[in-house]
C-alpha cells in the first residue's frame, strides 16, 4: 500500500499509542479553525455514520458528541486525512450559537504567541 496516494480506510490511517489521532475542525464557511480534538476508530466511525462529530475525552475516559451540552453541534461536511494518514481534517457547519469553544469563545484559537519581529498581537 503507498500511504501518499492510496484510498485509506479506518483502519489503515496511523493512530498514536494510544490509539487516537487528532482531529482538526474546520467551518465550512469561512475555513476558520474552530477546534482541535482527539479520535478513536470509535468515534470516527460514529461520526462517518451519523453526520455528527463525535470525539474520545483522554480526561473521561468517554466517547462524547460536540454540542451535547452546549446545543452547538457540529455536523461533518467533509472528513479528510493527511498525506501520512495520522491526522484529520473535519470541514464542519455549526449548529446553535455558532460557538465551538467550551470558554464560549467561537474558535478555541483565540490568543497569540508573540513572535520577536513579527505580527502585532493585538
Amino acid at each position: 500500500m503507498n500511504r501518499e496516494t492510496d484510498n485509506l480506510s479506518i483502519d489503515d490511517l496511523q493512530y498514536n499509542a494510544d490509539g487516537l489521532i487528532s482531529a482538526i475542525i474546520q467551518d465550512e464557511e469561512d475555513g476558520d479553525v474552530l477546534m482541535v480534538a482527539w479520535m478513536d476508530r470509535e468515534a470516527l466511525k460514529r461520526t462517518l455514520e451519523t453526520g455528527d462529530v463525535w470525539f474520545y475525552s483522554r480526561s473521561r475516559d468517554c466517547y462524547w458528541r460536540k454540542g451535547e451540552e452546549s446545543g452547538n453541534t457540529l455536523h461533518a461536511k467533509e472528513v479528510r486525512y493527511d498525506c501520512d494518514g495520522d491526522a484529520l481534517l473535519i470541514i464542519c457547519s455549526i449548529k446553535g450559537d455558532g460557538v465551538a469553544c467550551h470558554t464560549g469563545k467561537r474558535s478555541c484559537f483565540y490568543r497569540n504567541l508573540p513572535i520577536a519581529g513579527g505580527v502585532d498581537n493585538d
